[in-house]
């Protein structure tokens, strides 16, 4: 029988199961069944929504990158994000991929007010001469570390990287290392697959 669970994935946790250093598993935050995985990943610096699933089909269809599906995240910038470089976000900006220059493909990007998310522990450092700003992007693609390098190529660091929405699978009521188990028929209508 497949299962699937949606999590959001705590701060300094890493996408696997077992503990690495400092760094804690998924296993810490719920007793998952022994034949599930995660499908895709975040990076440990990185909050957010991820599925785990034994469903081997969905794997391959969220996993492959002729099947590009959308991703969004709220991500902290430091600095007043310009409209220029936005519009350099949505169009596609050269990052470093492997060693090899990529250009990202075209993205959903607006800057917004301060979303209302889960506390991060430990909190982003807060500097009273440096200011931020909140962005939505989504993007089709998932290169290692993408969303950190496009901020930076335009001139803003990520402070703060939160997935909030994998396809239209979004978490009600999100809270840091919450864990839902959907059905079959929610995750698919949900993937636009």
């Amino acid at each position: 029988m497949f299962r699937y669970f949606l999590i959001y994935k705590p701060f300094n946790v890493l996408s696997q199961f077992t503990e690495e250093g400092n760094k804690k598993g998924l296993s810490t935050l719920f007793e998952f069944p022994k034949d599930v995985y995660p499908v895709g990943r975040l990076d440990a610096d990185s909050e957010g929504l991820l599925i785990l699933t034994n469903d081997t089909r969905l794997n391959q269809k969220l996993l492959h990158p002729r099947n590009g599906h959308w991703r969004t995240y709220l991500i902290q910038v430091e600095g007043i994000i310009t409209d220029d470089a936005i519009v350099k976000l949505m169009k596609g900006v050269v990052i470093k991929v492997e060693g090899k220059n990529h250009v990202t493909r075209p993205a959903k990007a607006t800057k917004i007010d301060t979303p209302d998310l889960p506390e991060r522990f430990p909190p982003v450092r807060y500097r009273k001469t440096v200011p931020d700003t909140w962005i939505e992007l989504s993007l089709t693609e998932g290169k290692n570390r993408q969303v950190r390098k496009m901020t930076a190529a335009v001139g803003f660091p990520t402070l703060r990287l939160v997935r909030v929405a994998i396809g239209n699978l979004r978490m009600e009521n999100p809270s840091s290392g919450k864990v839902v188990e959907l059905d079959s028929s929610f995750v698919y209508n949900n993937m636009e697959l």
